[in-house]
């Protein structure tokens, strides 16, 4: 897949920042995963997770291979067990030998402080879940949380972690710290309750043990199934770190978004508006779908903010009683013809009336100006007037000419 570069994003926001119409991202610092770089100004990167039990070997150097293929750049896979983490070796070689080194993240759940220990060695990045990683179990007649219980919870996160985090930080490798809102540790839901506040500090327990051990190669992510919590964390997140100082990465993500058309709204809903406020490094869409469903969704939300662009990015008007073809036909043939482009803007547009105007910004235009016939332009000029059953094939001709066009 081809891809253009980040488009040049400053980093202060004008004084008028009502009639501004570029995204001014967070800084952050570059965190490196395998050959990707996350934050740091690099462009926000795509990622997705396998459905493939990781003990199938082959199954899963296939699935990771598909995904990167269509532009994927780091690719999680689950590890419950030890077996499963001594298998992502024998991924990692088979990768290497048949296609090329893709970056992989292992998610390790339930007291993995072995297991994460040893998929360490692996893989370029390890995904804890501060709610899971050391397990607190719930006691139901509880009515307090006394200061001396909060401390020792906390005395056993940090010698379960410490390891764990000083194999990473001496390998140059990286951790996600993955707070989920449906997954909080007792600790925080009997102290914060079910909330955003609690997602927060949650993170913050195991940066803060981060840092004491001079670690700093971080990801942070504060998913949850619902939009408005989801944005509320990752907000409070931001002006957390702003008051410590910090500058670690953010990974946006809904989690849980579901299928089909509404999963793509819902996750659109939360990433977008995020990514809008200068919000977010890495991103990855769910859907209850095949992965490989997942990096369109990825890639259509950036290009509408356009924070990278990955493909044509087609103007069309939506049709009215003056327009002069079938708008929907044609626009499915230019598609057709010109989706394999990178970084063209291509209106395709139904009258004279708002065409030229509403188009001016396009490369190349498509309109109908009179019964029959197309016109075609460059930018705001008119280069040509076609027969409409010849305007697919003149387009690619102008196309052509400009040096703008590469085969399929």
């Amino acid at each position: 897949m081809q891809t253009l570069p980040n488009p040049s994003l400053s980093p202060t926001p004008p004084s008028d920042a009502l009639t501004d119409t570029t995204i001014h991202r967070r800084s952050t610092r570059p965190v490196p995963v395998g050959n990707v770089t996350i934050g740091g100004g690099y462009p926000v990167v795509v990622q997705s997770m396998i459905n493939e039990d990781t003990l199938d070997v082959a199954g899963s150097v296939a699935a990771i291979r598909r995904l990167h293929e269509i532009g994927c750049e780091i690719v999680r896979v689950t590890v419950p067990s030890m077996a499963h983490a001594k298998a992502l070796a024998q991924i990692k070689e088979q990768l290497a030998a048949t296609y090329q080194d893709v970056p992989l993240v292992a998610d390790v759940h339930h007291n993995g402080m072995k297991i994460a220990l040893e998929v360490a060695k692996h893989v370029d990045k390890v995904r804890i879940n501060p709610g899971l990683y050391v397990f607190e179990k719930p006691q139901g007649n509880r009515t307090e949380y006394t200061q001396a219980e909060f401390d020792e919870i906390g005395q056993k996160i940090r010698e379960t972690l410490e390891p764990l985090v000083i194999s990473l930080r001496d390998q140059g490798k990286a951790m996600r710290i993955g707070v989920n809102h449906g997954s909080l540790a007792e600790r925080m839901l009997f102290t914060y309750g079910d909330t955003p506040e609690g997602m927060v500090e949650s993170a913050l327990e195991f940066i803060k043990i981060c840092e004491s051990l001079d670690f700093h190669n971080l990801v942070i992510s504060l998913k949850a199934s619902r939009v408005p919590v989801m944005l509320a964390a990752y907000r409070l997140m931001v002006k957390r770190m702003d008051e410590l100082g910090m500058d670690y990465p953010l990974h946006l993500g809904v989690t849980e978004a579901g299928d089909g058309e509404y999963g793509r709204i819902k996750s659109t809903a939360g990433i977008g508006t995020l990514l809008a406020e200068g919000i977010g490094d890495t991103i990855r869409v769910s859907l209850t779908e095949a992965p490989e469903k997942e990096i369109p969704v990825c890639y259509s939300i950036l290009q509408a903010l356009g924070l990278r662009k990955t493909m044509v990015e087609y103007v069309a008007c939506p049709s009215c009683g003056r327009t002069l073809f079938n708008l929907e036909e044609v626009l499915h043939e230019v598609r057709e013809a010109t989706k394999h482009l990178t970084g063209l803007d291509i209106a395709v547009m139904g009258c004279i009336v708002n065409g030229p105007g509403e188009m001016a910004d396009a490369d190349y235009g498509y309109v109908g100006k009179q019964p029959g016939y197309i016109s075609l332009y460059r930018g705001r000029e008119e280069i040509k007037k076609v027969p409409e059953n010849q305007g697919v094939e003149e387009l690619i001709n102008l196309i052509k000419a400009d040096g703008r066009w590469i085969d399929p």
